[in-house]
């Protein structure tokens, strides 16, 4: 069998025949090692009996019994890590390939050794201790632990700051989205609705959760020290705005929004019987995504959340990567669930957050709504959540039609119809694998989505099977005001259509209906209107009627 060129992440080559390995074999305790920081990272595969250039030179004999390598590895660790060995031939020579999984917990040495697999700055992977704080950053990830629900031993409720206590139960009032039953109880009450503070032995101890959100600005700095946030605003190289806090977080939503909407200006926008006021970005879309930040971070890292606004767009990036199952590919698909439960709920009954826990949706309508660019998660890495907004001008006739087209059928558009619609637009014309691998929704909601959307009249499809291709429909390039787009479009397939048929009933001499549906990829009936109109231009003559119906090119005068 062939193996990996080279070590990654998820690749680790050991000898066992070669230098202090050449008479007892490897040194256990490497594997052991090894393992552990595979389980503690992505998992991977360790090939024994391989140099670290990927020469295979052999196994020590010891070492040549899969199954009780197996159970060796599994008893010294803990939990007992299950691998799976086998023997396998690679260019002529037998090596051990252990597959190790990618573990859902964190998992040490039986000896109590834990380890992380990490790239040096040369690009080859190496195996080294994972601290205890990086333990919890680990379990969040994983989302066996919510740091946001742990109570804080040495901080009290008088830690919590009366005035934001005040802000809390002002918003809680103010907001559409909130839980208004939470107003009728008393502030300890509130405290333990909303899991700000844990209960033992009859005393009440903040949780992270309560210092976050209403705890005093010197209590944060003493307890949560990560808590910090910045807010930049740059003007080519030149520096408007740039304020760093360590302000509670509900404090931190409104100053924040405050300084978005200094740098958001919005115009007046007349469409007929509309008047659209846009902004630059979507306020709504900005709160999810600055609630999104600080719901998921990872306050274990001592980083500041940061929102930046530039000439280029808006970035908000929080510390911690996307936790476990989490990729920006599935972020609209995947169940929603974050690194922070207690406090994202808290946000969500204060009113702050989407319900639902669907916040990304809105993120993503705030732009697609106004024919912009779709939000950009790429830059995101294991270490940081990183949202991009672009900085672009607004499409006026596309966002009139989507207002107006809800309007009239009471039907809101979902994310997926939005961004199916978006595609089109700027694609023209697309088949059914282009618009999957763009908006990368999956097949059978994509059916959906188009099919809503061709009965809704706002799209058509042309051809048949995987040919299939959609494009805006009449109405909507008309009420767009670029019917000469439309006609554009729908006429380069009919004029290619008509060429390709010509030329196969030249080379072939003759052809049916079947023939031209297969060269097409068109429905049956489709191939008939295609021959009937080249019939009545005087391009094909007809002979036969019925099944043994032929078309022969026409004879010129």
């Amino acid at each position: 069998m062939d193996i990996p060129l080279k070590e990654s992440l998820t690749v680790e080559f050991k000898s066992d025949t070669s230098g202090n390995a050449a008479k007892h074999g490897i040194d256990e305790d490497i594997l052991v090692n090894a393992t552990v920081a595979m389980f503690n990272s992505e998992g991977g595969v360790l090939y024994l009996g391989v140099e670290d250039d990927g020469k295979p030179t052999g196994l020590n004999p010891k070492h040549a019994d899969p199954i009780g390598l197996s159970a060796f590895l599994a008893n010294k660790t803990m939990p007992p890590i299950r691998v799976e060995a086998e023997l396998v031939s690679v260019s002529g020579v037998d090596v051990l390939r252990i597959i190790i999984p990618k573990g859902n917990v964190v998992g040490a040495t039986s000896d109590g050794r834990i380890l992380k697999r990490v790239m040096r700055v040369d690009g080859t992977p190496e195996n080294i201790p994972m601290y205890p704080f990086e333990i919890a950053t680990r379990l969040g990830n994983l989302g066996k632990l919510d740091f946001s629900n742990e109570a804080v031993s040495d901080a009290t409720m008088d830690d919590f700051d009366p005035v934001e206590v005040e802000r809390l139960r002002r918003l809680i009032g103010s907001l559409p989205d909130s839980d208004k039953t939470l107003l009728d109880l008393e502030d300890k009450e509130l405290f333990l609705a909303l899991g700000l503070v844990r209960m033992f032995d009859d005393q009440a101890y903040p949780t992270v959760a309560g210092l976050l959100l209403v705890g005093r600005e010197t209590a944060l700095t003493r307890h949560v020290p990560t808590a910090k946030s910045s807010f930049q605003v740059l003007e080519g190289t030149e520096v408007r705005l740039n304020v760093e806090t360590s302000f509670p977080l509900l404090a931190v939503f409104e100053k924040f929004e405050q300084y978005f909407s200094a740098q958001n200006p919005s115009r007046e926008v007349d469409r007929g019987l509309f008047r659209l006021s846009i902004a630059d970005y979507d306020k709504r879309a900005f709160r999810e995504a600055l609630v999104n930040a600080f719901a998921h971070r990872d306050y274990t890292i001592l980083r500041p959340t940061r929102v930046l606004m530039d000439s280029e767009g808006m970035t908000i990036s929080n510390p911690g990567g996307f936790v476990e199952g989490i990729t920006y590919e599935n972020l609209l698909t995947v169940p929603p669930h974050g690194r922070n439960p207690l406090l994202a709920e808290a946000l969500k009954r204060v009113g702050l957050a989407e319900k639902t826990g669907r916040g990304v949706d809105r993120i993503y309508e705030g732009s697609l709504r106004f024919g912009r660019p779709l939000p950009d998660y790429s830059a995101s890495t294991s270490n940081d959540v990183v949202l991009f907004t672009p900085r672009a001008p607004f499409d006026a006739a596309f966002t009139t039609m989507i207002f107006e087209e809800e309007r009239q059928s009471g039907k809101p558009f979902t994310v997926f119809a939005l961004m199916v619609l978006s595609v089109v637009r700027d694609e023209r014309k697309v088949t059914f694998g282009a618009l999957r691998d763009e908006t990368r929704i999956d097949q059978g909601r994509l059916h959906r989505v188009l099919g809503d959307l061709i009965e809704r009249g706002l799209i058509e499809s042309h051809g048949s099977g995987k040919a299939t291709s959609y494009l805006l429909s009449a109405r909507v390039y008309k009420e767009t005001g670029n019917a000469l787009g439309y006609v554009h479009q729908k006429g380069i397939d009919e004029v290619r259509h008509r060429e390709l048929v010509m030329e196969l009933a030249r080379v072939q001499g003759s052809l049916k209906r079947s023939d031209v549906a297969a060269l097409l990829h068109v429905s049956l009936s489709k191939a008939s209107q295609i021959l009937k109109d080249l019939v009545g231009a005087g391009k094909l003559q007809l002979e036969g009627h019925g099944r043994g119906a032929r078309y022969y090119p026409a004879v010129q005068d």
